[in-house]
């Protein structure tokens, strides 16, 4: 956490976190625009939001985007604000649900934390019905090969629609599958209104990727969840919906160790 504050600490390290906060996935050029620094001032400050895990990049083509990450800030709540009174907590809590909303002029979602487990047990975590019925409350069936369709059940109730499918599947390492599409039984399962499952069904199928890499005596996970257009009301929905989700994950692995 010295590396989360000290990154903090810089006023203009702030400022580029507030810029991310307004219009998340922005390119350099566009990070430089509007603030009176040099490009290789801005560059020196990214490095440095970066290592301190405070925002995650992607590449696309020749286009680096940087992403707000929300995980640090998720960690100092977890250590030290519950500690403290009601009014306290809800004061200083503003500041990780700022952080932990997703602008939705990029329409992806872009999550980076860090697990303390092995890259094994993570894959069985993203697999297995048993694992993501614990910290999802679904349990997802499939055979986790290229191609392979991919169920989704809650307790009895199952709505596969027959088009999630598998897309890439590299153990250990890489995941990634077309997301289910919002039916009735889906609805009903989640408490979502007629209203805005029919918002919902007229929007194109999403994907979800989760990359795995060894860090330490960790694993860092990335979750990217795009396929979106602009203004997604699912968008809006699993972005914060994602962290809720990654933070059971992370709990469940590391009672475990």
């Amino acid at each position: 956490m010295d590396e989360v504050f000290k990154a903090l600490a810089d006023p203009s390290r702030r400022l580029l976190l507030d810029s991310l906060h307004a219009r998340d996935g922005q390119t350099l050029n566009e990070l430089c625009e509007g603030l009176a620094m040099a490009r290789q001032s801005v560059s020196k400050h990214l490095a440095v939001l970066e290592a301190a895990d405070l925002i995650s990049t992607r590449r696309r083509g020749r286009e680096k985007l940087h992403y707000l990450n929300a995980a640090p800030i998720n960690e100092i709540a977890d250590r030290w604000i519950r500690r403290y009174d009601r009014r306290r907590v809800q004061a200083l809590s503003a500041l990780k649900h700022a952080l932990e909303e997703t602008a939705v002029s990029k329409p992806e979602f872009v999550y980076t934390t860090y697990i303390a487990t092995t890259p094994e047990r993570l894959w069985r975590a993203l697999i297995e019905p048993e694992f993501t019925e614990a910290y999802w409350g679904l349990a997802l069936e499939s055979a986790w090969t290229e191609g392979a369709s991919v169920g989704w059940r809650s307790g009895e109730s199952a709505f596969d629609d027959g088009g999630s499918t598998v897309l890439e599947s590299d153990p250990y390492r890489r995941l990634s599958y077309s997301w289910h599409a919002f039916t009735p039984e889906w609805a009903e399962v989640s408490g979502v209104g007629a209203d805005v499952l029919a918002e919902l069904k007229g929007e194109p199928r999403s994907r979800v990727t989760f990359e795995l890499e060894p860090h330490g005596d960790g694993v860092r996970l990335t979750v990217v969840h795009d396929g979106f257009e602009p203004g997604s009301t699912a968008l809006e929905m699993l972005s914060s919906g994602w962290p809720e989700v990654l933070s059971g994950l992370k709990t469940l692995l590391e009672r475990q160790v």
